[in-house]
């Protein structure tokens, strides 16, 4: 590297070491790499417990075959990855949208956000984060939020009706992170006000209406008595 390198322009040695390794051993292994990494990652968001470092050490070789470009981690792994997450949470979130009640579901769609930004500092490129995350934001968020806030006894509304604070801090939080997903909860929020509104309005013309009916009662007898008199 010292001399007869750099006096004929070569590669440096662990250049051409990583050249041969990625054009006559990675190029017949990654396919089985991938497809083996891709079950470890199913079977640890099913709750196994998994190695980790394994899959770390495994996945910067997809970024080291590239030699500085992220295309190989890119193309070989993350469009793949991203594809099965995708996949993964469509299943589940079906699964849960006709099982579990709105405060249920949000509480795993939020633990599941969680567990993947998890997985990208444990194991994954930082770079694939928000690729990741709008993978499950998508599947778990976008496509179940009417149906969701909709649930009848325990949708927006109840969670409005019965002050359910901490409910809707998750929900608030929740579909934020989605382009326009809070515009469903602010027209449910003004649904809920409007409502709220006239019921107080309805109790006040009520109460005015039937203290006027006692006043006119009280005056009527006591006319009468004086009458009597």
């Amino acid at each position: 590297d010292r001399y007869y390198v750099l006096r004929h322009s070569l590669h440096p040695l662990k250049d051409v070491g990583l050249l041969c390794f990625r054009d006559q051993v990675y190029a017949d292994v990654k396919r089985n790499a991938r497809s083996a990494v891709l079950k470890l990652i199913e079977r640890e968001r099913e709750g196994e417990l998994i190695d980790k470092m394994m899959l770390k050490n495994i996945l910067d070789i997809f970024i080291e075959v590239g030699m500085g470009s992220m295309d190989h981690y890119e193309r070989d792994f993350e469009e793949v990855l991203l594809n099965e997450t995708g996949s993964y949470y469509k299943r589940k979130a079906a699964e849960w949208i006709n099982e579990d009640s709105c405060p249920e579901y949000m509480l795993k769609a939020e633990e599941c956000l969680q567990l993947e930004e998890e997985r990208v500092d444990n194991y994954l490129h930082t770079s694939t984060k928000a690729k990741l995350l709008r993978q499950v934001e998508g599947e778990v968020l976008s496509t179940y939020e009417q149906d969701l806030l909709q649930k009848e006894h325990s949708g927006c509304a109840a969670l409005l009706r019965d002050d359910k604070t901490e409910d809707l801090a998750r929900m608030y939080r929740l579909f934020s992170r989605i382009t326009r997903g809070l515009d469903p909860i602010a027209d449910c929020f003004k649904e809920h006000v409007e409502s709220e509104g006239m019921k107080l309005v309805k109790e006040v013309a009520e109460a005015v209406e039937a203290k006027k009916e006692k006043d006119a009662g009280g005056r009527l007898r006591v006319q009468g008595s004086g009458f009597f008199s």
